[in-house]
């Protein structure tokens, strides 16, 4: 049977998932727990790589759907969310 490959409404869930879970996540660990949240839920992980994933993160973060737990948004002089990784 083939898997559906994500989109980026079941990366932000994914995202949201392993942000309220687990608590004491780096940065480091972070896509590769997006990742393998992706993988239990039933999705083609293959294409998936960590620029999306930090991007819809960086995206969910300016919007304000969440705060940036992570710490690796920051602001330049102008007030511009960029990343710090």
């Amino acid at each position: 049977m083939k898997k559906n490959y994500p989109r980026n409404s079941d990366l932000r869930k994914a995202i949201l998932t392993v942000l309220s879970s687990n608590i004491f996540l780096t940065p480091d660990d972070f896509p590769e727990e997006v990742i393998k949240t992706l993988e239990r839920n039933g999705f083609y992980t293959g294409l998936v790589n960590t620029k999306r994933i930090w991007r819809i993160y960086e995206k969910m973060v300016r919007k304000g759907e969440i705060y940036d737990i992570l710490d690796v948004v920051t602001e330049d002089k102008e007030g511009r969310r960029l990343r710090k990784i």
